[in-house]
């Protein structure tokens, strides 16, 4: 079965995207062509966005879900005669909340994402910095900065990770690659040895790995089943050895890896 999703939002749209998505998410049976319509901020936009919703419903045979986090009262009755089903997510919320806090919400466009309004922003940006210099083993001198540092074999999911645990919680993670030499020697690297209670290992099945390096280059030694198969079967062995803690990253999200990996080295979210 199809459907078509939308998600729009008279700011950037992330707050509609990210509730939007997480709902849609457990309806694993149903395909959701999903768009994303951020800044619908005037009347004429509105009435804009009617017409594509209703070309969608017409299109598929079937209304289409609407997600919306808009607050300007003209432009929800404009889009409250669009053939979708409408999904408020701000009046689903906040309704509640000013009943049960007895008083009303600011309804204001772009609140959870204002920097005039969120003291993190900087910890946040700082925090991505972090993780982009410390990528990679490029550098290993400010590991003692670190909150975590993320080791295993290249192409595992250690820099998408660590981007997002800065991006979201402002968490300095850096990443260490383990390469052949590490391997053969199988035993931890120098310069991870001091820093031994920060490290946490991902794993991934091996062709998994050699799929995502096929991408990168092509019928090569390093995406080779068999090369994938022995780094996989060496790093795991390493960590055990070691007693680092690590996860196979395989069937999970960012977000997922992410989760565990903060809650099982039982390191504080700096945003909250």
């Amino acid at each position: 079965m199809k459907r078509t999703a939308f998600f729009i939002s008279d700011g950037t749209g992330i707050t509609a995207e990210t509730l939007g998505q997480s709902l849609l998410a457990q309806f694993e049976n149903i395909n959701f062509h999903k768009l994303t319509r951020p800044y619908i901020d005037t009347a004429e936009k509105a009435r804009a966005m009617v017409q594509q919703i209703n070309a969608a419903a017409e299109a598929d045979g079937v209304r289409p879900i609407i997600f919306d986090t808009i607050v300007n009262r003209d432009i929800r009755e404009v889009l409250s005669h669009c053939n979708g089903f409408m999904v408020d997510i701000f009046s689903t919320f906040l309704s509640p909340l000013e009943q049960e806090l007895a008083s009303h919400s600011s309804y204001s466009v772009g609140k959870s994402h204002s920097i005039a309004h969120n003291p993190n922003y900087m910890e946040r940006i700082d925090a991505v910095h972090f993780a982009l210099d410390n990528d990679d083993g490029a550098r290993t001198h400010y590991y003692n900065k670190a909150d975590l540092i993320l080791v295993g074999v290249s192409r595992c999911g250690k820099t998408p990770t660590c981007l997002y645990m800065a991006m979201q919680y402002g968490i300095r993670a850096a990443n260490y690659p383990l390469t052949e030499d590490d391997m053969e020697r199988l035993q931890l690297p120098t310069a991870l040895k001091p820093y031994k209670d920060k490290l946490f290992g991902l794993t991934i099945d091996p062709d998994r790995l050699a799929a995502i390096r096929h991408e990168r280059k092509p019928n090569s030694r390093y995406a080779s089943y068999a090369q994938c198969e022995f780094e996989v079967r060496e790093v795991e062995s390493l960590f055990r050895r070691e007693n680092i803690p690590f996860i196979n990253s395989t069937h999970f999200s960012v977000e997922e890896i992410s989760a565990k990996v903060l809650v099982e080295k039982g390191v504080e979210r700096r945003l909250k």
